[in-house]
């Protein structure tokens, strides 16, 4: 008798398991007509990397799906105004990268120094070391090791946040690093002007060896 009831517990819990999951799976997507603490949240989201989708009411309206098409249409997703397991991790990694850039930029200015991996001083890999660190993301300290971690991202492929690097020696190998902004700039820490933003200018472009994708 005992062992009966246990099996039936077990055959309840595992029946339990099975139905909730699907459950569980679509209460994570989140498109018109959907309402919440979830959709707030996602409302403040777009918000704060510069979208519209209105007031954070939790209301799933048309004015947060074209916030959320608009976000999509910038990386490159499916503008379909729902917000699955794919549009959400994008949202995470575009906020992880607005606070990676600021945190950049905020070191415009700061002087080079071969070694340095402090504000008082930085060479190009101690700075993307001090950056992403900042942001719970741990690199190597040369760059030639950096470049050996990460997903390989073609250059037509770049998104702000990945790293870049580059090589002024015969042998090919890795010799700078810096972040990639957007709009065909990076920034980076150069012994000519410390932590500054440059251009792909074809000075950069016939050093560009490659670029990285970390988080």
């Amino acid at each position: 008798m005992v062992r009966t009831k246990i099996s039936l517990i077990l055959v309840f819990v595992l029946v339990s398991l099975f139905v909730s999951a699907p459950l569980a799976q679509a209460s994570t997507i989140l498109k018109y007509g959907s309402s919440g603490s979830e959709v707030q949240a996602l409302q403040a989201d777009l918000t704060q990397l510069g979208y519209d989708p209105g007031p954070a009411d939790g209301i799933f309206g048309s004015r947060t799906k074209a916030a959320v098409q608009a976000f999509q249409t910038k990386m490159n997703l499916k503008p379909d105004g729902i917000v699955g397991s794919l549009t959400r991790g994008t949202l995470v990694r575009a906020q992880k990268t607005q606070g990676i850039l600021s945190t950049a930029k905020s070191l415009l200015g700061v002087p080079y120094q071969w070694g340095g991996s402090t504000t008082s001083g930085f060479d190009c890999s101690g700075y993307t070391q001090y950056v992403f660190a900042a942001h719970s993301i741990s690199l190597p300290r040369v760059s030639r090791d950096q470049y050996k971690i990460g997903t390989s991202v073609e250059f037509s492929q770049l998104q702000a946040g990945d790293l870049v690097f580059f090589t002024f020696t015969a042998s090919r190998e890795i010799s700078h690093v810096g972040i990639y902004l957007g709009n065909n700039q990076f920034i980076s820490a150069t012994t000519s002007k410390g932590v500054t933003i440059y251009s792909f200018t074809p000075y950069w472009t016939n050093a560009y060896i490659g670029a990285k994708r970390v988080y």
